[in-house]
């Protein structure tokens, strides 16, 4: 994902603005070089098939998302298959899916990609003449999709990492990371990371690379300390596990990223568990309905609120849109993907820093 976006389209994408936008998705008149000229014509009244193929189908995340395509394949008379991995990183099963998807003929692939192994086959689909989008985790090589529908997750990462800045008001920042994946780079895990720490004012290495940062040094309020990078899966489980280790080098850390709110849910019981909760900031992505609740409660600080619904219902009338007038999505202004918004969710609003409180999250909250 290129982050060198223009500067007033980095620092905010407005919530309103955003939603209004993915109601009335852009269209170009060309098909893209990924879909055959039969592909996108379709014979009339033939049904058109798309497949969605998500990371999970355990994570309410994609859930709500599965939720999504069903509801505007219904709406639009369009054949929705879905499958998913067993658990965050399975790449083999995705790979099947897309096979499947390959071998009915289907007019699209919707998906979230487990990793680099996965985008070979998409390749091998776009080739046969179906249409992908990648929903959520741009790949990494863009050759294998036609488009991208997502959260910009940078901005995602630099909004949670802008307000935990704010909070601690120039204490130490005693840092625990904890990610998606240590055995494969994804470039949702990537940017959302380096987002966070972007945000908090610290000076980044390589910013394709989780964990290189320097360990100490100073951040926009302060000093501050990483004490390591733990993978999570996202999920809870792993997120607790991950919590665990970093407080055994460590039993002062007093900010905590996370991945997303699965993992924020376990790494609080981990700091629960070990007295350690007094003073701590956590900060996650997601904004699913449990993860405003976990807001409210004290659980998370802030996080930012993705709209999974809106990616995967834009991605089946994106399809669906092909197939009958040949129309093609365009990817948002400045930047190489379609951005589907972002807000940051609080009742600690910080100065400076445009967020909005669990009320008016829980109205459009998912899952």
């Amino acid at each position: 994902m290129n982050h060198e976006s223009p500067g007033a389209i980095r620092r905010r994408l407005v919530l309103t603005g955003s939603l209004m936008a993915s109601a009335a998705l852009a269209f170009t008149g060309c098909a893209s070089s990924g879909a055959s000229g039969e592909s996108a014509s379709g014979a009339e009244g033939e049904s058109i098939s798309v497949s969605l193929i998500t990371k999970t189908d355990t994570n309410p995340f994609f859930v709500a998302m599965q939720e999504g395509a069903k509801t505007a394949a219904e709406d639009l008379g369009v054949e929705i298959t879905l499958a998913a991995g067993k658990e965050d990183g399975d790449e083999d099963t995705q790979i099947q899916a897309v096979e499947n998807a390959i071998s009915r003929g289907d007019a699209g692939i919707l998906i979230t990609p487990n990793g680099p192994a996965v985008e070979d086959a998409l390749i091998k689909a776009r080739d046969a003449g179906l249409y992908v989008i990648a929903l959520d985790t741009p790949p990494g090589d863009p050759e294998s999709v036609d488009i991208t529908f997502a959260t910009d997750n940078y901005l995602a990462g630099q909004e949670i990492g802008k307000w935990a800045a704010a909070k601690l008001d120039g204490e130490k920042a005693t840092i625990a990371m904890i990610d998606l994946f240590d055995d494969k780079i994804v470039s949702v895990d990537v940017a959302r990371d380096q987002g966070f720490l972007d945000g908090m004012g610290i000076d980044l290495a390589d910013e394709a690379k989780n964990g290189d940062e320097a360990k100490t040094g100073e951040y926009s309020g302060g000093e501050y300390e990483i004490v390591g990078n733990e993978a999570s899966q996202g999920a809870e489980d792993g997120g607790r596990t991950a919590a665990e280790t970093l407080l055994s080098k460590n039993p002062d850390i007093n900010v905590v990223y996370t991945i997303n709110e699965p993992a924020a849910y376990g790494a609080y019981e981990a700091f629960k568990a070990a007295g350690a909760t007094d003073d701590l900031v956590v900060v996650s992505v997601d904004g699913g309905c449990a993860g405003i609740e976990a807001v409210t409660d004290g659980v998370i600080g802030a996080t930012s609120q993705q709209y999974p619904l809106k990616m995967a219902e834009l991605g089946v009338q994106a399809i669906h849109d092909l197939v009958t007038t040949g129309e093609t999505p365009e990817v948002s202004e400045g930047l190489d993907f379609y951005n589907t918004g972002v807000a940051l969710v609080t009742d600690e609003p910080q100065d400076g820093v445009e967020s909005i409180d669990t009320a008016e999250a829980s109205e459009i909250c998912w899952g």
